[in-house]
């Protein structure tokens, strides 16, 4: 396994009202992060807040190309981004324990977080097409060129892994520093995680590590 400190390149927040953040997406634009009661947009590039959905969004976000997804309790809603309303629901996997959510081949990949699973789920019913396991709580989920990557947070820390999807071993890890657990997590597409950071209302830029070379 290669194992290396995580990179923080850039810290947003802590925002106004915000005590919380929970799931993160990206849109190839904004960073989307949720905060219990609703969902905000946030242009990386300068900081700013750039569009509020107010819905509930207690844990995982993803995004399809079209649609945001959000993990409320029970539940995951497909959410219009435009106007910000529900247009279906399924239930989730963990019904009320679950943590992260990402897109990824036509599924959604959601993490249990006290039953230390992620889950690919059909995004029309909800049902469950196969599960790994993990050996940490899982509290983000995201892939980036065909690599499976989530988060943990356990009492003695937080990293951002790599794990082979179909064994769930650890091929990869980021440790966190000290006091800098990860709520949320979602790639760039390129060479950046953005990570939520739990009760500290802040949002993390990660650096991606580069591809080992043969």
């Amino acid at each position: 396994m290669r194992r290396s400190p995580a990179e923080i390149v850039r810290e947003y927040g802590p925002f106004p009202g915000v005590e919380a953040v929970h799931g993160v997406s990206y849109d190839g634009r904004s960073v989307w992060f949720a905060t219990g009661d609703r969902l905000n947009a946030l242009d990386p590039d300068s900081g700013e807040i750039t569009q509020v959905i107010e819905t509930p969004a207690d844990a995982g976000t993803a995004f399809d190309g079209v649609h945001l997804y959000q993990v409320a309790e029970a539940a995951i809603h497909r959410i219009d981004p435009g106007s910000g309303k529900i247009i279906a629901t399924i239930p989730a996997p963990g019904a009320g324990g679950d943590s992260g959510l990402a897109w990824a081949e036509g599924s959604l990949w959601v993490g249990e977080y006290r039953a230390r699973r992620i889950h690919r789920i059909d995004p029309d019913t909800g049902e469950v097409l196969r599960t790994i396991a993990s050996d940490r709580f899982v509290t983000g989920v995201t892939w980036v060129d065909d690599q499976l990557w989530h988060a943990t947070w356990d009492e003695d820390g937080s990293d951002i892994r790599r794990i082979d999807p179909e064994t769930g071993s650890v091929l990869e890890r980021l440790d966190m520093p000290a006091g800098a657990g990860v709520s949320g997590l979602e790639s760039n597409g390129a060479d950046l995680f953005y990570c939520g950071g739990g009760d500290h209302g802040a949002l993390r830029a990660v650096r991606r590590p580069k591809a080992k070379a043969r």
